[in-house]
């Protein structure tokens, strides 16, 4: 185990993904997850399948909206960019926030990747809670945010607002979740997701909302990973946010993303 900050990440060394005992390895592989809450792997050679028979050992899958039907793998999110698209990832963010459910993490695999640039970052939203003042946790542990899909999505799969909501309706979620297997408090807004916070006036919640995604930002909370073919990330959704960087363009990043279910957020104050 190879820690990249002090807050957050770890490369898991010498483990190969694909062999046939990784069963054994998989309590071993969420312990570290839940310690440093985002953990990477270097040199594995997977296929669509070994990828997604990895993520199967730690839960049931999602399959994203975004995907093709016609894919053979729904399992697998296929997120490309080069010249004809430029990255829409780079801004912080937790996954699927606007499911009832949303999920507990992803493993994400490098397909292709430009001679230089395209890093993700990643930022312990634990330590950001923990870097709050007593009042501002006090005042955000009895708030709801309300997570959108059309924020993002709507454009991108070429349907209106309203239609998406229909099928995929506004979740209320806590500002500040418990994470149900390691008992801490999360900051649980984000840029991509957070429409608003419930029983404030707009400017109310635009300005705390802005304050709460800026503890993201902090360079004292995050770790940076610099991709190369056959890396893995394995990130705690519950936990963690992650920003892509798109400094490439026009190069080509090519990943393969495969996402794992969870359950409702929750906030249970402290004894």
């Amino acid at each position: 185990m190879r820690p990249l900050t002090p807050a957050i990440g770890a490369e898991i060394l010498d483990i190969n993904l694909a062999s046939p005992e990784i069963a054994e390895q998989v309590p071993a592989i969420r312990a570290a997850l839940l310690q440093y809450k985002v953990i990477f792997f270097r040199d594995q050679s997977l296929t669509a399948e070994q990828h997604i028979a990895f993520a199967r050992h730690f839960g049931d899958l999602e399959i994203h909206p975004a995907t093709p039907k016609s894919q053979p793998n729904p399992e697998i999110l296929r997120i490309a960019h080069g010249p004809e698209s430029r990255g829409q990832e780079n801004y912080w963010h937790s996954d699927v926030t606007w499911r009832e459910k949303p999920s507990l993490g992803s493993i994400l695999r490098a397909v292709k990747l430009p001679e230089v640039g395209g890093d993700t970052l990643f930022a312990n939203m634990h330590l950001a809670y923990e870097r709050l003042s007593p009042v501002m946790k006090r005042f955000c542990e009895g708030l709801t945010a309300v997570h959108d899909i059309a924020r993002v999505f709507a454009k991108r799969l070429g349907k209106t607002p309203d239609d998406l909501r229909e099928k995929y309706p506004p979740q209320r979620h806590p500002v500040i979740r418990t994470h149900p297997e390691t008992g801490n408090p999360v900051i649980y807004v984000n840029t991509a997701f957070t429409s608003h916070i419930e029983g404030l006036s707009a400017k109310e919640s635009n300005w705390l909302l802005d304050h709460l995604y800026a503890t993201a930002a902090d360079p004292e909370v995050q770790c940076r990973f610099r991709w190369q073919v056959g890396s893995l990330a394995f990130w705690d959704n519950r936990a963690c946010q992650h920003n892509a960087a798109s400094d490439y363009f026009p190069a080509k990043r090519i990943m393969e993303r495969v996402t794992i279910a969870g359950d409702k957020p929750f906030f249970k104050a402290s004894p």
